[in-house]
């Protein structure tokens, strides 16, 4: 019987050398404690166009609303909110402002400057109410775009500051 177990273990070692061995001092290797340094994480301004990913967090507000904001893509040439974008920069505000402005007419209008909300009457793409408040931007109010959008932006900066803050509000009490 001693035989055979000298033996099996004279084959398992012939066979596979690394099962049942010790490990030597050449196949240890030795890892020296580190100081490690952990991540710190700082949040700054920067200047730009905004996030590359496609989304980002904002709060804001006085009960400070949490708001996540796909960025949106950039406007068609000509369109009502490449007119919306040039107000906005021209409002000093970041591209981040311009997707929240985009978001917030999305569901205020579709940004349909002929957009009639039928039981409130609001109108426009910022649905003004009423509507014809946005005179004070141009006579032609009712068909052009562009003094609708020039009004909303001048309606949002002095009622809640930015487009980002008028989407907080909207979101915790479904109108702006």
């Amino acid at each position: 019987m001693g035989f055979f177990f000298v033996a099996s273990l004279v084959m398992v070692s012939a066979v596979d050398p690394y099962s049942g061995t010790m490990a030597s001092a050449a196949t240890v290797q030795v890892v020296e404690s580190v100081d490690q340094e952990y991540q710190q994480l700082e949040i700054v301004a920067v200047e730009g166009e905004g996030f590359a990913r496609g989304s980002f967090e904002v709060v804001t507000g006085a009960g400070i609303a949490k708001l996540f904001v796909n960025g949106a893509p950039y406007p068609t040439p000509g369109s009502a909110k490449e007119i919306a974008l040039k107000l906005v920069y021209a409002k000093d505000w970041d591209y981040n402002q311009y997707s929240c402005l985009v978001k917030l007419w999305e569901r205020e209008s579709n940004w349909r400057w002929n957009a009639l909300n039928s039981s409130s009457g609001a109108y426009g793409i910022p649905q003004s109410l009423p509507g014809s408040k946005m005179a004070s931007a141009g006579a032609d109010w009712r068909t052009n775009p562009e003094t609708q959008i020039k009004w909303g932006i001048g309606y949002i900066s002095g009622r809640y500051g930015s487009p980002c803050g008028a989407l907080a509000h909207s979101n915790e009490h479904n109108w702006y």
